[in-house]
């Protein structure tokens, strides 16, 4: 067999990438009788419904410390990943939840895991959305053992709750094969978006722990590897607990780069590569293991001499008193399913990009002014203008540190946008498309083939703060995991070693 220079990741993304010549020949007519059911069912626990704590009015569990704990943690819960409406569906029911899901096929599940507190028992809990539920299947302390799989994190030295999300395999690669690992960690990455934002609401804040040993957590939560598998692990401060209330700790860490690998055949690719991102027992002498969160870059990575530069600072959203309106906005947020074509205004494109990028803007409203990503210095961010009042068409890269936009192409892309996007009207019909990319060969370097993980939950994560600024306003929005990879970067003017990881569509909803 011939060498292979390319990494695992790097042979994933490219095997994975959608064709214009080739993807009609792949499009296979999806087994009906095999979908998956995207809720865990467990045959064995006991059940502790969290339903009584949904009160809207705080005043009906004043004077019971208890019952206001229970209120905090179902709110977080209902918020992040609650269902939040339920749709007839081919003689069935769609239940739709408060996190975005490509295809509506949720692969995340979420595990409580306590330490021991006076109102929930130490064990493993399984988060049951479709009856805002929590399962109580294990009944054990097992927080050391979390403790060691995550390198003995400082975030879990005083806290005594921790959420751990992993992703169901089949859940996605019933409908998308192998390229559905990456919209299982961008399906993940919108969920953290509202863990962040519904912590806040409720007075957690969240430490986001992507770097850990995979085969430790997975067997603690006893789950099957070969099925399912841990994603990410947040413990989570009570900042009413000054205790708890914890500086920012390291978030990702690196595993091994996989450059000799065997032929793998079509189908089998997401399982083989998961396993080949992972972080294995033992390694920790091998690792350069910071505790403390690594500072930004002070520059933003493109600044091109001849392009004009558009200031996009602005006033923030505001989000209502004690936030209520964010938490209406989670509730009543949707993936809008058609645009009139109309145009967006400049004002509103500084206001979404400034609520997602901008966290500092907020620390007013008592959001978190530097909400934990595994390494948003990877990520770049560029904008396709079609129908911005006050913007001219073309493409524009976005710097964040700046706060600003510089135009680096000059064109109306609304019909080579339509076709990116695999012929869907969204693209084409949208008064701007925002693209987030990475140099994976750079990213690489960095972190190893796990990085891939990284770099689509952190994607995940700005667009879910993107879906929910453009609800907010009013706006339409819908994010596209399915598009044609290296037309992307030819039709918009996108460095070649950009690797495209998500797009998201803005305008009027019809």
């Amino acid at each position: 067999m011939p060498e292979i220079h390319e990494s695992i990741a790097q042979h994933y993304h490219e095997r994975t990438k959608y064709n214009p010549e080739t993807l009609a020949s792949k499009n296979q007519k999806l087994d009906w009788a095999k979908q998956p059911v995207p809720f865990k069912e467990y045959k064995i626990g006991s059940t502790l419904d969290l339903k009584p704590y949904l009160q809207e009015i705080p005043e009906a569990f004043a004077n019971k410390p208890d019952a206001q704990w229970w209120q905090r943690l179902s709110r977080l819960l209902f918020r992040s990943y609650g269902l939040t409406a339920r749709m007839p569906s081919m003689g069935s029911t769609v239940y739709l939840r408060a996190a975005p899901s490509a295809g509506g096929l949720y692969p995340a599940e979420v595990y409580i895991v306590s330490r021991g507190t006076p109102s929930l028992p130490p064990g493993l809990y399984n988060y049951q959305c479709r009856t805002h539920s929590l399962m109580h299947y294990w009944e054990s302390d097992v927080w050391q053992a979390l403790q060691e799989a995550c390198f003995w994190h400082p975030s879990l030295e005083s806290t005594q709750l921790a959420i751990i999300v992993t992703g169901v395999f089949y859940r996605s690669a019933w409908r998308y094969e192998d390229r559905a690992y990456r919209r299982i960690f961008l399906d993940t990455g919108h969920l953290l978006g509202n863990i962040e934002l519904a912590a806040a609401i409720t007075d957690y804040r969240p430490h986001l722990i992507s770097g850990f040993i995979d085969e430790a957590v997975n067997d603690l939560l006893y789950i099957d590897p070969q099925q399912e598998g841990a994603i990410a692990v947040l413990p989570l401060a009570d900042l009413l607990d000054i205790k708890q209330n914890l500086p920012i700790g390291c978030t990702a860490l690196p595993s091994a780069t996989e450059t000799s690998y065997p032929q793998i055949p079509d189908g089998e690719l997401l399982k083989y590569f998961h396993r080949h991102t992972q972080i294995q027992p033992g390694i920790t002498g091998k690792l350069n293991l910071p505790m403390v969160k690594q500072e930004k870059s002070l520059e933003d990575k493109y600044n091109f001499p001849f392009c004009l530069k558009i200031p996009t600072s602005t006033t923030p959203i505001f989000w209502g008193e004690n936030l209520l309106d964010l938490e209406i906005t989670m509730h009543k947020r949707r993936s809008t399913r058609a645009y009139s074509g109309d145009d967006l205004t400049f004002d509103e494109l500084k206001a979404l990009l400034d609520f997602t990028y901008q966290p500092k803007n907020y620390i007013d409203q008592s959001l978190d002014s530097s909400p934990d990503y595994c390494d948003l210095n990877l990520i770049e961010t560029f904008i396709a203008v079609c129908g911005v009042k006050g913007l001219e068409t073309g493409c524009y890269y976005y710097a964040p540190k700046a706060q600003e936009l510089r135009q680096i192409r000059f064109k109306n892309f609304r019909r080579q946008l339509h076709f990116l996007c695999l012929g869907q009207d969204l693209g084409r019909d949208a008064g701007a498309v925002l693209f987030h990319t990475a140099d994976l060969k750079s990213a690489i370097s960095q972190y190893g083939d796990r990085v891939y993980r990284y770099l689509h939950l952190d994607a995940g994560h700005l667009g879910q703060r993107l879906n929910l600024a453009a609800i907010s306003l009013n706006l339409g929005v819908s994010g596209i995991g399915g598009f044609f990879d290296d037309q992307v970067n030819e039709v918009l003017g996108i460095p070649a070693d950009e690797a495209v990881l998500y797009i998201t569509t803005l305008g009027r909803p019809r």
